[in-house]
């Protein structure tokens, strides 16, 4: 949609949609994101966001990587009859064609079978024109505990996602986070231009960063990782990387005198006795030292452990501050927590 072209800085309110199967960690990107555009979130009705943002917050929000969509909050109403009669008040910022689109989420408690119809009638009363398969503007009402309408200005592809899964990178390694949930752990570090990946492994986390336009740096202790994960940045267009064979455990020795503006990272989880020949929850703690050592003051560290391992203690007990903590069940052998802290 074309209608965020000509919008103005300061001259309106937005939404989001965000994905429901990690809903508090999603709600966190967006608020993660905002702060960093100067704008909050106001309200939440189920996986509707209501933001206090502009237009400053647009190179933000197209971050996004567990969210369906963004856009123009028009307006909000209590009733269908009272949404009907707002949207007659209202000057529609309809260009070209419209379409309205309903969406129903789990805590609705409105009729709105027929609304589409109702909306649409209003709106093409002001003299716009209705295009059901390919409409230059799309109307989104959704009902919740609320109503609530808006003009879509921006979607994000699932398949572009689901594009960059393990299975079809040119490195291929089977254990890898979602490209949404590695994006989201970006997202949540608050990066502005940087980040580290002390186990970059195959790369996941960096060619989501990188597509970002973010300047990347990759470990791993694994030389054939090191390739790997240069072969799927480069297949992904990525060329502003600098990766290093070494330990995670040693960043300092790496990467020396440097101090990184976030950090965000995937380490292995290992059911086995030992990971590289080290214990797992031995590693895990010199490795949470090791990225305190490198991480600047006020930086952010976004990171995955097991559910069996404490990683809010392991890190408190180092210096960091816990900000943000997400639970998910992989499946029956694995439910692990996303982690974030700030130095």
């Amino acid at each position: 949609m074309t209608r965020r072209q000509g919008i103005k800085v300061g001259d309106i309110m937005l939404y989001a949609e965000i994905l429901g199967n990690l809903p508090k960690m999603a709600r966190d990107e967006v608020m993660a994101m905002l702060e960093l555009a100067g704008g909050r979130i106001a309200g939440q009705d189920y996986l509707f966001l209501k933001l206090d943002a502009d237009g400053k917050a647009f190179p933000y929000l197209d971050r996004l990587g567990l969210s369906h969509e963004y856009g123009e909050l028009i307006l909000e109403a209590d009733s269908v009859e009272e949404l009907l009669r707002k949207a007659g008040e209202v000057e529609w910022p309809v260009k070209g064609t419209f379409k309205v689109d309903t969406e129903t989420m789990f805590n609705c408690r409105h009729d709105v079978r027929d609304l589409p119809r109702k909306l649409g009638a209003v709106i093409g009363a002001q003299g716009f024109r209705v295009n059901l398969s390919k409409p230059d503007t799309l109307i989104r009402v959704y009902c919740g505990e609320g109503l609530y309408a808006g003009v879509r200005l921006r979607s994000f592809n699932p398949k572009e996602f689901e594009g960059r899964k393990a299975h079809y990178r040119p490195f291929f390694r089977p254990i890898s986070l979602h490209p949404r949930i590695s994006r989201a752990l970006v997202n949540l570090t608050k990066a502005r231009t940087e980040v580290l990946d002390p186990f970059m492994g195959a790369g996941g986390i960096l060619m989501e960063a990188g597509l970002l336009g973010l300047k990347v740096y990759g470990v791993d202790i694994r030389p054939e990782m090191v390739e790997g994960a240069e072969m799927n940045l480069r297949h992904y267009g990525i060329r502003n990387y600098h990766l290093r064979l070494g330990d995670a455990t040693k960043l300092e020795e790496l990467f020396p005198g440097k101090r990184f503006e976030a950090i965000a990272t995937d380490p292995p989880y290992g059911t086995s006795a030992t990971l590289a020949g080290r214990e797992r929850d031995d590693l895990y703690r010199k490795a949470l030292e090791s990225m305190y050592s490198v991480l600047r003051e006020g930086g952010r560290l976004a990171m995955a452990f097991p559910a069996n391992f404490d990683g809010e203690a392991e890190a408190g007990r180092i210096g960091f501050r816990l900000v943000g903590k997400y639970y998910q069940r992989v499946h029956k052998s694995l439910d692990r927590y996303f982690y974030v802290f700030k130095r």
